[in-house]
């Protein structure tokens, strides 16, 4: 029988919520499962087992060995972030779909969620559609032509399916990020590579150039890029060419250049872990969503699909708004971030009063920023865990005819959740990134005297398992 880290070849027969991918395997006990994440029906994967459990085992994909009948190979180049990538687009939404509604079934004990279905809301881009995308160095290459690893390479792309410490090279677009960026990565790297300078060594921690990452802006049609690097070699850097050679590819599209430089060894691109420095241009961005303009650092949170994040708020917005809201009544927005749901809210009805609360206080800094700058007031931002909010302002209880809810991937906290619930609010909105922690949450809302009045579900980041859902609670 399987044990952890054996590496397996299964037929993959079914999908399963998330991305996973279903094979079932015959043993003398019956028909064995197991889960492999990122694969699709109709695939022969080799996979390594990460989980083992009595009746079923969870996999991590490493090589596509045969296609799906189904999928069509494009010119784009397949990236580990972006595994359906030949899939088409209808078939990844019905497995969605199905997969998510059958969660709510299993977990959140909704009998049939299909009543409850309101709309599958598509984004309106299915490639080129991110705002933001982090490229790894390696000084250990998969090579993609020969399948060989090279040492004392010099990669420039993403990391290979389960390893972390050799990258694949990007040499064409990956059909998820700006085309005119990603044309010029392969010509990027060999301009840094002639600096000989080298490329990071995960296992080694040492190396020079670490990352780079790049945020782009829609309505300005504008990147910002972040060079990350150690300072081992920083004196022989040229900085200025470096930044000379970006201007000359990008022009006037290029917003702004940073240099950070991270001597952490953990293998992360966040610019807290390093000083950085602004090379040229504006150390931030702005993006335009439902009218309204939102300033983005290399480091803010940012939907990073912007264009259907504004199906995302109209709809949620739509369910807010299903119910009147008189002058007086007070819409609590939770977990909100840079606040950017609160002023969408308020430019559609100046006259509802709102509360924004997260425990990010960059986050809070950033919403009063951002809705000084949409000449937007009626909002309260508070930089507060929620709960203890919830706690220390009880004057609130009573007088909330909605809350809006939009938690991080880890769902509410159970305590957090009956402290919204004891608000009173007659409506709940809940907008969540991980669909199976909001049907456990559901099955609470219900037992505490809410019932489920709607779901829909916006695929924000299509070639993903990813999908995102907005479910409408009414208080009995």
């Amino acid at each position: 029988m399987f044990k952890r880290a054996d590496v397996i070849t299964v037929d993959i027969t079914g999908y399963a919520f998330g991305g996973k991918g279903v094979a079932k395997v015959a043993t003398e006990n019956g028909e064995y499962v197991i889960f492999v994440d990122n694969s699709f029906p109709g695939q022969k994967v080799k996979a390594r087992i990460a989980k083992k459990r009595k009746r079923y085992a969870e996999a991590k994909l490493l090589e596509v060995l045969e296609r799906s009948p189904i999928e069509k190979i494009s010119e784009y180049q397949e990236i580990s972030g972006a595994p359906y990538i030949y899939v088409p687009i209808l078939e990844q939404e019905r497995v969605k779909k199905e997969s998510t509604l059958e969660i709510f079934r299993r977990i959140g004990n909704i009998e049939n969620p299909k009543v409850f279905f309101d709309e599958f809301i598509s984004s309106p881009e299915h490639y080129f559609y991110r705002n933001k995308m982090e490229y790894s160095f390696s000084s250990i290459e998969h090579d993609l032509e020969t399948g060989n690893e090279l040492d004392d390479a010099f990669a420039l792309g993403f990391k290979r399916r389960g390893t972390w410490w050799k990258v694949e090279s990007l040499g064409k677009p990956s059909g998820m990020f700006d085309p005119q960026w990603e044309t010029i990565v392969a010509e990027l790297r060999e301009f840094l590579k002639s600096t000989n300078l080298p490329a990071w060594h995960p296992p080694k921690k040492t190396g020079f150039f670490r990352h780079i990452v790049v945020r782009k802006s829609f309505h300005q049609d504008k990147l910002l890029i972040n060079l990350v690097t150690s300072s081992v070699g920083l004196e022989d850097f040229k900085v200025n060419e470096f930044a000379d050679f970006l201007k000359g590819k990008l022009g006037d599209r290029l917003a702004g250049l940073q240099h950070t430089v991270n001597d952490n060894v953990a293998d992360r691109a966040k610019i807290e872990n390093g000083q950085c420095e602004l090379l040229f241009g504006e150390p931030v961005i702005v993006e335009r969503l439902l009218g309204l303009d939102f300033e983005i650092s290399m480091e803010s949170f940012f939907q990073t699909n912007p264009q259907s994040a504004e199906r995302l708020y109209n709809k949620a917005l739509d369910y807010v708004f299903e119910e009147e809201l008189a002058s007086n009544d007070v819409v609590m927005d939770l977990f909100c971030g840079t606040g950017t749901i609160g002023q969408i809210l308020t430019s559609r009805n100046a006259d509802v009063k709102i509360v924004g609360v997260d425990i990010v206080e960059e986050a809070i800094l950033d919403a009063r920023r951002n809705a000084e700058r949409n000449n937007i007031s009626g909002i309260d931002f508070f930089a507060a865990d929620v709960g203890k909010f919830l706690k220390e302002y009880p004057n609130y209880v009573g007088k909330i005819k909605t809350v809006i809810l939009d938690p991080p991937r880890a769902g509410i906290a159970p305590k957090t959740l009956l402290k919204v619930i004891a608000l009173g609010a007659d409506n709940i909105v809940y907008i969540s990134c991980n669909p199976s922690t909001q049907a456990r949450d559901t099955d609470t809302l219900m037992k505490e005297g809410y019932r489920l009045d709607k779901i829909s579900l916006v695929d924000q980041f299509p070639h993903t398992g990813h999908i995102e859902s907005i479910a409408k609670y009414k208080k009995i």
